[in-house]
């Protein structure tokens, strides 16, 4: 998306989660199956810096979130965090909360749509990567649980008492993080925490066309739409008209928009080219 980098290079090789990318669509999978795909710090830093990295580069237009293995992940991992910060200090504690929050900003500052891929358990930190995300796809058998509090915590935890309430209203925002139960993927659909749900066997072939849909498509009209949602959530009317006013003036100078026109004219589908 930006041209503009310095003298340090794209990482070659993430050691704590796996990254594809083909065709315009990275994928992130979550890569500890053994351990239902918990966090560690490593995974955390590894998402914040890869998040920082994919906006530059020019082969990226959607980024995919997933797991490998029974589930999408089961948040952070008891051992080899929970059990690390019962030694640390305020100020250690407190650079690894701003790190976590750090992936979530991210992920909703990122000028791709993020699609998440989830089956089976997304708890905790998990749930919250998929709020983050802009589309949930969910599997059947897939299950959300905010169970920070069912650990001694807030629930409001990496951004999800401001994200929750903003897509399901504040009632159920406030039954789901401060009970922590289970959210099944049929009530998750109907609340409007699911994009959409089908069974297991279907997801890769619908996080597929989705993920296509988008690469395929006018990528600055789809980052410009994700950037004003994201920005319109506290400014009031009038300076979000003016906002997308200008918005869309800049976009009518765009190569898309007048690939559109043309193609009309010539009674033929557009070629989107994200300029």
């Amino acid at each position: 998306m930006s041209p503009f980098r310095a003298s340090a290079g794209f990482t070659g090789n993430w050691r704590h989660i796996d990254l594809a990318v083909e065709d315009g669509v990275a994928t992130v999978t979550l890569c500890r199956p053994d351990k239902l795909n918990a966090l560690t710090f490593e995974a955390y830093a590894d998402l914040r810096d890869l998040l920082a990295e994919l906006p530059h580069r020019d082969d990226v237009r959607v980024l995919v979130l997933a797991g490998q293995g029974r589930g999408f992940c089961s948040g952070g991992d008891v051992e080899e965090i929970i059990g690390e910060l019962q030694g640390m200090k305020t100020a250690e504690l407190l650079e690894f909360t701003r790190m976590t929050g750090a992936v979530v900003k991210a992920l909703r500052e990122s000028p791709l749509p993020v699609i998440a891929a989830v089956h089976g358990i997304a708890a905790g930190a998990g749930a919250v990567l998929a709020l983050a995300s802009d589309f949930r796809l969910l599997a059947r058998s897939a299950a959300f649980a905010f169970l920070f509090t069912k650990v001694g915590l807030a629930g409001a935890d990496m951004g999800s008492a401001y994200l929750l309430p903003r897509l399901v209203g504040l009632g159920r925002a406030t039954e789901l993080l401060m009970l922590g139960d289970k959210l099944d993927a049929e009530r998750a659909e109907r609340i409007g925490l699911a994009t959409s749900v089908v069974p297991d066997a279907e997801l890769p072939g619908a996080v597929r066309a989705l993920a296509r849909r988008l690469a395929d498509g006018p990528a600055g009209a789809y980052s410009a739409t994700k950037v004003l949602l994201t920005r319109e959530l506290d400014m009031d009317l009038g300076a979000s008209i003016e906002l997308e006013a200008m918005t869309q003036a800049l976009l009518m100078t765009g190569e898309d928009h007048r690939e559109f026109y043309r193609a009309w004219s010539e009674g033929r589908g557009a070629r989107w080219t994200g300029r």
